[in-house]
């Protein structure tokens, strides 16, 4: 009994100390022998990252998409150049003080954005970012920088389109403006401050602002995407990648976002750039009112059933209008059909029509309604309506 006792210990004893040398110098063996026998592992399907990106709420796709299609625009203008000094011929004023009266000129920088509408090179921006400017450069997303020509701009909408000599340019889709709604997430991409292209996140907050005092032309796209100085002209975008707006303005007390900013809409825009590619400016119907919009007072004082309409407070000489026989005091109801709802609708309806075209208003007078045919004039531009008024 106490030989196999012996044994016993031995053999434990060997066990051991084979267990303690594999375990120090072939752990992996060790591993082998402890791990089950298990089934093969079960095949799944893998998500696609850009379903991953989806899901997480990311729009990086969107951004990607958009953002090669997007420029910084930088504009100069030279200063007047300063008169010269009485005594700059005398050589020796000259040799003393010839550095402080040198006869230069200073260029007064400015920035904003802009986006590639076509490989072409053709570039829709802000008006007002290039209003003024003697030189304009093009920053494209790739780093490359070129100058850019002004191909046409058009005050009333605050839209101007700039060409570039390149081609193959990563243009922008145009997003359908049917589709598009309050509440839908929507991206701001441009150059805020300087500080290199950025995207911002918010939704759209409210469609067809009008009554801003901001532009002749207003329909705006109403975001609370964070837009700064240095976005004007920069792309309002949905999650697609597509073009929704032009970044256009903001109301601030402080100069920053505070969530209220302001885009022309992508059909408002295609129409302008369409015009001014096709003849270098926008041409719009025009009949010579002076219009307001009618309110309760106003409906009250003329015994209306409502406050659609827009009161005609004037008519301009050798207008349209006058020639019309149009009369202050006449309340605008119709044109060609289509329901006057306010003086911007008016502006609006009479604007899309053609030079030279007939149209017939329907107008309130003396509680009776009438029908006035119009011979539509061409709207004259900003410029001729400051010359008219000295």
């Amino acid at each position: 009994m106490k030989k196999l006792w012996l044994i016993f210990a031995q053999t434990v004893t060997i066990s051991l100390g084979a267990l303690f040398v594999t375990q120090t110098f072939y752990p992996e063996l060790l591993k082998q022998s402890l791990v089950p026998k298990t089934s093969p592992p079960v095949q799944v399907s893998q998500v696609a990252p850009e379903q991953v990106a989806q899901i997480a709420g990311s729009y990086s796709s969107a951004a990607k998409k958009a953002m090669p299609a997007v420029v910084n625009i930088f504009t100069s203008k030279k200063s007047e150049p300063r008169p010269l000094h009485p005594f700059m011929d005398d050589p020796l004023f000259r040799h003393f003080f010839g550095d402080q009266f040198e006869d230069e000129q200073r260029s007064d920088n400015s920035l904003g954005s802009g986006v590639v509408v076509s490989p072409q090179g053709y570039i829709i921006t802000n008006h007002h970012v290039i209003e003024a400017a003697d030189e304009i450069e093009v920053a494209l997303a790739d780093g490359r920088t070129m100058p850019a020509t002004i191909v046409g701009t058009d005050p009333e909408t605050d839209l101007a389109v700039l060409k570039v000599e390149a081609t193959n340019l990563p243009a922008i889709t145009f997003a359908d403006p049917d589709k598009y709604s309050v509440g839908d997430v929507v991206l701001a991409i441009g150059n805020p401050f300087g500080v290199g292209q950025t995207v911002t996140q918010g939704i759209i907050s409210a469609l067809g602002r009008s009554h801003l005092g901001i532009n002749t032309f207003e329909n705006f796209i109403q975001t609370d995407a964070s837009i700064n100085p240095g976005n004007s002209g920069g792309a309002l975008i949905d999650t697609s990648g597509n073009l929704v707006g032009v970044n256009s303005a903001i109301y601030s007390r402080s100069g920053g976002s505070m969530g209220i900013g302001f885009a022309i809409p992508v059909s408002l825009a295609k129409q302008v750039m369409e015009q001014i590619i096709r003849q270098g400016s926008v041409v719009r119907g025009w009949v010579g009112i002076e219009a307001q919009d009618i309110t309760p007072q106003l409906a009250e004082s003329f015994r209306l059933s409502h406050t659609q309409g827009s009161l005609i407070a004037g008519v301009l000489p050798d207008s349209p209008a006058k020639k019309a026989g149009l009369k202050p005091g006449d309340i605008l109801l119709e044109i060609n059909g289509n329901k006057v709802v306010n003086s911007s609708s008016m502006l609006n309806l009479i604007a899309g029509l053609q030079p030279n075209d007939k149209a017939i208003l329907k107008i309130a007078r003396n509680q009776r309604e009438l029908e006035v045919e119009v011979v539509i004039g061409k709207r004259p531009s900003v410029q001729q309506v400051l010359q008219d008024r000295r």
